[in-house]
C-alpha cells in the first residue's frame, strides 16, 4: 500500500498493472504497509472480544430482524428464517458510514471503532482508486459512480468458539459479499478460505495485514472482468477465532450496472441487469437465493 500512496509514479504504475491479473484471476489479495497501526487493529479485535464476552442478556439487547439497514445486528445465523442449521459462530454488525453508529458496551468499543472505521475506510478508498486506474478509468471513477461519499460501510465481527467436531460444522458457508470491496482482519487463528480454480485455500497473512476481497458490485461494474471471490470460514477445536470484516459498498440508492465505458471498449453487451444497492442486499437475504450466488439471479 505504501507504494500506492507514497511511492514513485513508476512504482504506483507497476502496482496498478499487477492489480489487473490479481483482480481477474483471484479477486483477493493481502494489503500491507497500509498505515493503520497494528495496535489499533488489535484494539478493535479486543473490543469485539469484550462484546462477545458480555452476558447473553446484554448482547440480546442488540438482537434484531432481517432489515439490511439496521444500525446493529447481533445473532448466530445470518437469517434465522432461512438457515437450516445454526452456524458455529456469533456475529455483531454495526453500521459506521455514512452515519457512524456505535454502542456503550464494552466502554472502549465506541472510541476504538470510530477511529478504526475511519482509518480502514481510507485504505478501502485508496484501493478503489487503484482498481479504477487498473481498468483504464479515472482514479475517482468508482468513488464518484458508486456515490461512495454516501457509501454503506459496516463493521462485522465474527466470533468462532472452539468446536468439538469441526469437521461437521462451518463458521460461515460459502458466499460472495454484496458490496464493492471488503477488508478483513483476524486474531492469531486462521480460518478464512477462498475458492480458486475449484479448490479451497486457507489464507495465511501477517498479523498487521488486511485481507481484501472483491465483492459483487465490483463484478457487476466491471461486467465480469473482475471477480467477486467465493469464500467461507472454517472452525477449529483448539482456540477461539475472531474476525472482523469491513465491507464497503455504494450508497443504498445507487443503481449499479456494468460501466458503459468498459462495455464499449471491450465491445461487450452488459452481462448484468441494473439494480439499486438496497434492493440487491435484500435479494441476498431472500429465500430465492438461499445458499446461491445472487449474481446469477441478475444476469442479463
Amino acid at each position: 500500500m505504501s507504494l500506492l500512496t507514497s511511492g514513485s509514479p513508476d512504482q504506483r504504475t507497476q502496482i496498478v498493472h499487477d492489480l489487473v491479473k490479481i483482480c481477474e484471476e483471484w479477486g483477493f489479495f493481502i494489503a500491507i504497509n497500509h498505515g493503520v497501526p497494528e495496535s489499533l487493529m488489535k484494539g478493535m479485535i479486543e473490543a469485539y472480544h469484550g462484546f462477545f464476552s458480555l452476558p447473553d442478556e446484554e448482547k440480546e439487547e442488540f438482537k434484531s430482524g432481517n432489515d439490511v439497514l439496521e444500525m446493529f445486528k447481533y445473532g448466530t445465523s445470518y437469517n434465522l428464517a432461512l438457515d437450516k442449521v445454526l452456524l458455529w459462530r456469533d456475529f455483531f454488525k454495526v453500521r459506521t458510514h455514512p452515519e457512524f453508529h456505535s454502542h456503550y458496551k464494552p466502554a472502549s468499543f465506541s472510541e476504538i471503532s470510530l477511529e478504526f472505521s475511519k482509518r480502514s475506510r481510507e485504505v478501502a478508498l485508496e484501493i478503489t482508486r487503484a482498481i479504477s486506474e487498473s481498468l483504464g478509468l479515472e482514479p475517482d471513477y468508482i468513488y464518484n459512480t458508486m456515490n461512495m461519499d454516501r457509501g454503506l460501510q459496516m463493521l462485522a465481527g465474527n466470533y468462532y468458539p472452539p468446536c468439538p467436531q469441526p469437521e461437521n460444522a462451518i463458521g460461515i458457508p460459502h458466499h460472495t459479499d454484496p458490496g464493492l470491496v471488503t477488508l478483513v482482519i483476524q486474531n492469531e487463528m486462521n480460518g478464512l478460505q477462498v475458492e480458486h480454480n475449484g479448490k479451497w485455500l486457507t489464507v495465511n497473512g501477517p498479523p498487521n495485514g488486511f485481507f481484501v476481497n472483491l465483492a459483487d458490485q465490483m463484478q457487476i461494474l466491471t461486467n465480469g472482468k473482475y471477480k467477486s471471490v467465493m469464500h467461507r470460514a472454517t472452525v477449529n477445536n483448539k482456540a477461539t477465532r475472531i474476525s472482523i470484516a469491513i465491507p464497503h459498498g455504494p450508497s443504498i440508492d445507487t443503481i449499479i450496472a456494468p460501466a458503459p465505458e468498459l462495455c464499449e471498449r471491450e465491445g461487450q453487451a452488459p452481462k448484468y441487469l441494473a439494480m439499486n444497492y438496497k434492493e440487491y442486499m435484500q435479494l441476498v437475504q431472500s429465500g430465492k437465493n438461499y445458499m446461491k450466488l445472487t449474481l446469477d439471479h441478475i444476469r442479463a
